[in-house]
């Protein structure tokens, strides 16, 4: 399945977030991997984040990283750069972007 998904980082933090992201954790990729996604690409236009995501299930990915520590590690690090974080919890798995066309 396919998720697109929309997060913003804060203005001042853009930076921050690339370079994060340049050093996402080996453990945190695998377990990523592990829960079923083939792939996960982030784009950036100024402050708005849009991601992609092809995974098995949704749902089954959040479950599976929620209580995971490298996980919960790396939500706190995100939290202090994103105005709109990404949500790990029961409830983010309604939080795809909708479908409105596509060829």
């Amino acid at each position: 399945m396919r998720i697109a998904l929309h997060t913003r980082v804060r203005a001042d933090r853009t930076e921050e977030y690339e370079t994060a992201h340049r050093e996402v954790p080996e453990e945190l990729t695998t377990a990523i991997r592990a829960a079923g996604v083939a792939s996960w690409t982030i784009w950036r236009s100024g402050c708005e984040l849009f991601h992609l995501l092809e995974c098995e299930e949704y749902a089954r990915l959040l479950a599976e990283l929620e209580h995971l520590p490298v996980n919960i590690a790396w939500q706190a690090r995100m939290a202090e750069l994103l105005d709109v974080s990404h949500d790990y919890s029961e409830a983010g798995a309604e939080a795809g972007l909708p479908v409105v066309w596509q060829l």
